[in-house]
């Protein structure tokens, strides 16, 4: 039977236990020996799954379990003859366990989605019919039309389209994708046609290592997680024991009679169930790391949640963290008569036949100005130096590109040129300079461009009381220069991989627990040792992704902060909730010890407050920021 129907019916169930109660209680009862056949044939039709369970439980001796409670409970009630009110206690726990599940089911349920949507059948280009994504082998061009789900990771070798990432990334734009742009599986191809070579087979897609991640963050269960658990095992056993004290002590002791104080006892057994106390914790957890990898943030667990958390210092790499991780142009200064579209055309020409990893940022900054470079001749390099050449465009007839030292020994230096090398020098940037002839035409300075979001992240991570350090292998005027323009105070540079561990260890030990994002294979030993691990841009590091307890998938550094306001906002609702199930426990628990409890009201507020932790834990899932 599908499970929409038999939730349906359920609701039917307490619908029909509730009008029998509603009946009982104003004296309207069914006639003898109907009302136990009746009761009984509803209460195994509704409960037959607690009751088996519960019956295994005590041939086995299991006493911590609940559904033991419940066996006791009903057998309890028809003792008493009070069949409606065993009927009603089986089936609002039913009703109980039932929205138990809607919660974690729910909160898990995105990534099934999302799986299932992917096909499982792909069309490659050159082969007759569709193919199974099983068998489609890394290399293989794939075929992607308009509106279909991309399957497989690759990379576009022809068209042009918009992909809507969101799956991934979590980032809410399509993102416009051409030849030689990654794809990922799971993300849809929105625009236009698109051919896509293959670079993860199916059980490798980022998609797979995502699901793969989230299914395992079950196992890495919260320390409070543990804690209920534990609790709630040691805690049914005694409630037996005080269940059988409370009928023992006032009849055989004090001459009570019998049947009010078993009412009593059984009342305690139905409140004792710990469902909302058990379900406070995994529904909150459940529902937090769901909207987190809505937004693109892998968090394996609700032991690194509960962490983040209590994060008070966050250990920051520079490269491809803080900054993209590649060379950009940020300074273009010319000198003398030189124009800056000859300097940059000129320089351009000339880099545009070099292999050097700073050539290109050079070029591309040129033609980000609209200019194109120059054609030139004679070109030669210098490892490590510098290259020449002539530009057959202009009236250079002899361009020198390379450092201050390299140019500087072959030419001469004019003194506003050396205060513009020094000036760019003390920002920790690469300096260029170029001549022409006899006469230094420009200086270019070059730096890892910084990320826009990144003084936003920082600003975050500040509002919310937890300390900015920067930690990396760059020089220490370079990253003074990057942490200054972010709004990070404490700068820690030239550290090789284990002297950024060191240092962590010193965070934790003067500020407390300490979260740490990196990139990669050199930021693994901090990773691991931070009680916390972030790893940026984990799209291409699966170092990073095994290693770190959080892996953001869309390279936003602005996700730190929202995810510690997150975790902090996940344990808060915990609280609430723990303080909640069991407050009303004690509740009842008094009003039982004084005689004054009932057992339909003692049930019906068990699972109202169980509902009220569901529903208000689910909340997490839409969590914002702004609450």
């Amino acid at each position: 039977m599908p499970k929409d129907r038999k939730f349906y019916l359920l609701l039917i169930a307490v619908s029909v236990v509730l009008v029998a109660e509603v009946f009982s209680l104003t004296g309207h009862h069914l006639p003898m020996p109907w009302a136990p056949i009746v009761f009984a044939a509803f209460v195994l039709g509704v409960g037959h799954e607690v009751l088996r369970k519960g019956v295994k439980a005590l041939f086995q001796l299991r006493f911590s379990s609940i559904n033991l409670l419940m066996v006791i409970a009903v057998v309890g009630a028809f003792y008493l003859g009070e069949y409606s009110e065993a009927a009603v206690v089986i089936t609002l726990y039913v009703l109980g366990e039932k929205l138990e599940d809607i919660g974690i089911e729910r909160s898990k349920s995105a990534l099934d989605t999302l799986v299932s949507s992917i096909p499982r059948l792909v069309v490659v280009k050159g082969v007759e019919g569709p193919v199974r994504i099983d068998q489609v082998a890394v290399g293989s061009i794939i075929l992607v039309r308009p509106g279909e789900m991309i399957p497989l990771d690759g990379v576009v070798v022809e068209g042009r389209s918009a992909v809507d990432e969101a799956t991934i990334t979590g980032e809410p734009l399509p993102q416009d994708k051409s030849v030689d742009d990654k794809v990922y599986g799971g993300t849809l191809n929105k625009l236009g046609a698109l051919e896509v070579r293959t670079t993860r087979t199916n059980s490798d897609t980022t998609l797979t290592r995502i699901v793969q991640l989230t299914y395992q963050a079950q196992a890495n269960r919260s320390r409070t997680q543990r804690f209920i658990e534990r609790f709630a095992r040691v805690y049914t056993p005694c409630v037996l024991v005080v269940a059988v004290l409370l009928v023992v002590v006032p009849v055989l002791f004090l001459g009570k009679p019998f049947d009010p104080w078993f009412e009593q006892a059984i009342t305690i057994l139905v409140i004792a169930c710990p469902c909302a106390l058990v379900i406070s914790t995994p529904v909150a957890i459940y529902s937090a790391i769901g909207n987190a990898g809505g937004r693109g943030a892998v968090v394996k667990g609700g032991l690194f949640l509960e962490a983040l958390a209590t994060v008070r210092a966050v250990g920051l790499d520079k490269t491809r963290t803080i900054t993209f991780g590649r060379p950009v142009v940020e300074d273009v200064t010319a000198l003398g008569d030189t124009t800056r579209v000859e300097l940059l055309s000129c320089a351009a020409g000339a880099e545009a036949l070099s292999e050097h990893p700073l050539a290109q940022c050079i070029v591309d900054r040129a033609r980000a100005e609209g200019f194109e470079p120059h054609r030139v001749t004679g070109f030669s390099s210098t490892m490590g130096r510098g290259i020449t050449a002539q530009c057959t465009v202009c009236d250079h007839d002899h361009i020198l590109i390379g450092s201050l030292d390299h140019v500087g020994a072959q030419r001469t230096v004019r003194s506003d040129a050396q205060a513009e090398v020094d000036r760019l020098r003390a920002q920790g940037k690469t300096v260029v300079v170029v001549s022409f002839g006899q006469e230094l035409g420009g200086v270019i300075g070059i730096a890892d461009a910084i990320k826009p979001d990144s003084a936003r992240a920082v600003a975050g991570l500040q509002a919310i009381g937890v300390e900015a350090v920067m930690l990396t292998g760059d020089n220490q005027q370079a990253a003074a220069h990057v942490a200054k323009q972010v709004g990070i105070a404490a700068v820690h540079g030239g550290l090789l991989p284990e002297d950024k561990a060191a240092c962590i260890r010193e965070l934790q030990r003067t500020k407390g627990p300490v979260a740490f994002v990196g990139d990669g294979v050199n930021d693994a030993p901090a990773l691991a040792t931070a009680d916390v691990g972030i790893a940026m841009g984990a799209l291409g590091s699966d170092t990073a992704v095994e290693t770190a307890g959080v892996a953001l998938m869309n390279d936003d550094l602005r996700m730190v902060p929202w995810l510690i306001r997150l975790a902090r906002a996940t344990l808060a609702r915990i609280r609430i909730n723990t303080v909640l199930a069991v407050g009303v426990k004690f509740l009842f628990l008094l009003l039982a010890f004084l005689g004054m409890s009932h057992l339909v009201l003692a049930i019906a507020a068990d699972v109202g407050v169980t509902l009220l932790v569901i529903l208000t834990s689910l909340r997490l899932m839409r969590w914002d920021g702004t609450a």
